[in-house]
């Protein structure tokens, strides 16, 4: 049996109003299991694709190739990261 302290969990929470977007900044998620809480939220990619996901959605940005991150929905899109270490 380890006497080690359980891992601690860090998070990051972001609240994009409609129509609002934000640069992706990919260090900034590095790691990062992404939980959208509310409203949806669209991923940008480089390539010019985009996909959009809501409430519920269980998200990693990691090596995604994401430019900006983007609120379509009539409401507040809140969303979070979820790191084992420090971000």
């Amino acid at each position: 049996m380890r006497d080690d302290p359980p891992p601690r969990a860090w998070t990051r929470t972001v609240v994009l109003a409609p129509g609002e977007s934000r640069p992706h900044v990919e260090d900034d998620w590095r790691g990062a299991l992404v939980v959208v809480d509310a409203g949806q939220i669209e991923l940008c990619c480089a390539a010019g694709g985009s996909r959009t996901f809501g409430t519920g959605s269980v998200l990693w940005f990691t090596g995604l190739n994401l430019v900006r991150i983007r609120n379509p929905g009539g409401d507040d899109a809140v969303f979070r990261g979820i790191t084992r270490g420090p971000p």
